[in-house]
Order: C-alpha cells, then sequence, then structure tokens
C-alpha cells in the first residue's frame, strides 16, 4: 500500500514545461480527433483504466474499455452537433506523469455555429510510458 503522506506530496513541476505538457496536450488533441471521427474505440485508446467522470456530486468509474453506449453518437448527432473544438486547454497543475487541464471546448453544428460551450477539468497521466486521459469532470 502507499504512504498516504508520499502520496500527497510528490513534488510538482511548472504548469508551463513543455516536454510534460506537449505530450499530454497531444493525447487530448488524439482524443477529439477520435472523437469528431465518431470513433469510439480510438476515443477508448486515449483513456486509462479505470476511468473516472464526475458530474456534479456523481463519479462514474469505467474498468474497462467500450463503455460509451453505442447510439452515443446518434444521439449526439441528433441534436444538432457535427463537431468539437478546443478553445483553451489550460495546464494548472503538472508533474513528470499527471497534468491537469481545464478544458474549453465547443460543440459546433453544420455551419460551424457554435451550439453549447463546455468548461471542464481534465487530468491526463502517463502510465507505463503512455499519456492517457484518468479523469473528466463535468
Amino acid at each position: 500500500m502507499t504512504d498516504f503522506l508520499d502520496f500527497v506530496s510528490r513534488s510538482g513541476i511548472a504548469a508551463s514545461a513543455p516536454h510534460i505538457i506537449g505530450p499530454a496536450s497531444a493525447c487530448l488533441d488524439r482524443f477529439t480527433a477520435h472523437f469528431n471521427a465518431c470513433d469510439l474505440v480510438g476515443m477508448d485508446a486515449e483513456l486509462h483504466f479505470p476511468h473516472v467522470l464526475v458530474s456534479g456530486a456523481e463519479v462514474l468509474v469505467w474498468d474497462a474499455p467500450g463503455q460509451h453506449p453505442e447510439d452515443f453518437f446518434d444521439r449526439l448527432r441528433a441534436s444538432g452537433w457535427r463537431e468539437s473544438r478546443y478553445e483553451a486547454k489550460e495546464p494548472v497543475l503538472a508533474t513528470e506523469d499527471k497534468v491537469h487541464f481545464v478544458v474549453t471546448y465547443t460543440r459546433r453544428g453544420e455551419g460551424g455555429e457554435v451550439l453549447s460551450t463546455h468548461r471542464n477539468l481534465w487530468i491526463v497521466t502517463r502510465k507505463s510510458g503512455r499519456w492517457g486521459i484518468a479523469l473528466r469532470s463535468y
């Protein structure tokens, strides 16, 4: 078992450190490219499991890939959605193996009009040398 004091005392690095922020941010870009391609398998490839989603006071934990509903993109397209676009990805906390991003993105319709704007906290971690999204808070 991990010692709690060691666990919470790991030193941070500057949230602007390019050798950490760049690869972690690229993971977010790949996730969104798969999202816009309606590629659930590709999206899962950019996640770490267990994967945690927080919405309000509720927490959802996915232990393995394949948890998105099969009609996820059908329902999203029915709302008028055609693509999602990052407006900002602000790193706010970073260590050698973890970056917290405040992510601002828009969901856009057929003509590029903004349907909605979202600002969320996403945490990207490096496990076994691979960056993946570990937590998304909505």
